[in-house]
């Protein structure tokens, strides 16, 4: 009886890992263009385009820890794991942010009409959506900084370059996604993810 012959990994072309890591950047250069666009304050002026930015992104946001989880593709050690763990919060946690800061208290105040004060509901808002907003983005620098510990670990100084996605998952915590700092700093995580997908031992 013949026994099946092992199955060989597909090694993917070079076309198809430049796309693949463009792919992975997408997510978080868009996130970085439309911080461009963020209002720096929330009021009836700047409410529609405060709560329609946070709609397209309710569906962006979460694919940057998916690009990030990505990078442990097919793997089960600890230090991935806890990487798309953190990958994982960060998407969750910041999304209640998006949600709750963004598109519910943007719609809020835009429907409110101009001239009214900003009423203590949508200040409720903040209270809660805001703390969100500090898990997720503590648990984007936490997934960077292990995804990249892996990345070192599996590609040596090829990796290193990527270390500026650990300046822009600070930039994110320190300032969310508006100009310059927050929305620079997403768009350093996203080429930081890509390049690690790059240098990683090619299948």
């Amino acid at each position: 009886m013949q026994t099946p012959a092992a199955v060989k990994p597909t090694t993917l072309t070079t076309r198809q890992r430049v796309g693949r890591a463009v792919l992975l950047a997408v997510p978080g250069l868009a996130l970085g263009a439309a911080g461009l666009l963020h209002p720096m304050h929330l009021s009836f002026a700047t409410s529609r385009t405060w709560w329609m930015l946070h709609l397209v992104g309710l569906f962006i946001f979460p694919l940057v820890g998916l690009a990030l989880a990505t990078l442990a593709r097919g793997r089960r050690d600890p230090l991935v794991l806890l990487g798309v763990l953190a990958a994982y919060i960060y998407a969750t946690a910041y999304g209640a942010l998006d949600v709750i800061n963004g598109l519910a208290a943007g719609y809020v105040t835009w429907r409110l009409g101009e001239g009214v004060p900003r009423p203590d509901e949508v200040r409720y808002l903040f209270a809660i959506g805001s703390p969100l907003g500090q898990v997720g983005s503590i648990a984007l620098l936490v997934a960077v900084a292990l995804l990249l510990l892996d990345g070192v670990r599996r590609s040596g100084a090829r990796a290193l370059p990527a270390l500026v996605g650990l300046l822009g998952a600070w930039g994110v915590h320190q300032d969310h996604i508006f100009s310059p700092i927050g929305a620079a700093g997403m768009a350093l995580v996203a080429l930081s993810t890509a390049w690690l997908y790059w240098v990683q031992p090619s299948t």
